[in-house]
């Protein structure tokens, strides 16, 4: 539990601002974990994220020595990490997670930005991805397989 409740924190830092220890402890809420300010300040410290100045005060970063990944590489990696089947009828695409998993797939599918995916609907363990096309769906099931695979 302790690695996905960091693994979610990684995410959500890394996709939005987050401000504070209570910010995150409720984003945290949103996405299945039952947490506490305490573990989650544990987190912070386990994690080594760092406050990092902005225009509107500070905000978590992650730690400078991370290596940096490519969009794509972090997709993999939560595909790998989350997501347990892939199946398609038509132009929906039905992607099922573990639990509490689906968010974080969704957000690196809506950020990868594809030309042939119109959105994502993600509820806890299951994601529904609409594709433009049933021609181009395919094309993405191919994407989401090799993020399997790789």
């Amino acid at each position: 539990m302790k690695a996905r409740r960091h693994f979610t924190i990684l995410d959500i830092i890394a996709t939005q601002r987050v401000g504070t220890q209570e910010e995150l402890c409720e984003l945290l809420r949103e996405r299945g974990f039952d947490v506490t300010q305490a573990t989650v300040s544990r987190d912070i410290k386990e994690l080594k994220l760092a406050k990092t100045p902005d225009d509107r005060g500070y905000h978590y970063s992650l730690p400078e020595t991370a290596p940096a990944r490519s969009p794509l590489d972090r997709m993999q990696r939560i595909f790998k990490d989350l997501v347990i089947s892939c199946d398609h009828s038509e132009n929906i695409i039905v992607i099922k997670t573990i639990t509490a998993g689906a968010q974080s797939v969704a957000s690196v599918i809506d950020a990868y930005d594809n030309q042939h995916i119109l959105g994502t609907v993600a509820g806890d363990d299951t994601i529904i991805v609409v594709v433009r096309s049933s021609l181009a769906v395919l094309e993405v099931m191919n994407i989401f397989n090799n993020m399997l695979s790789s």
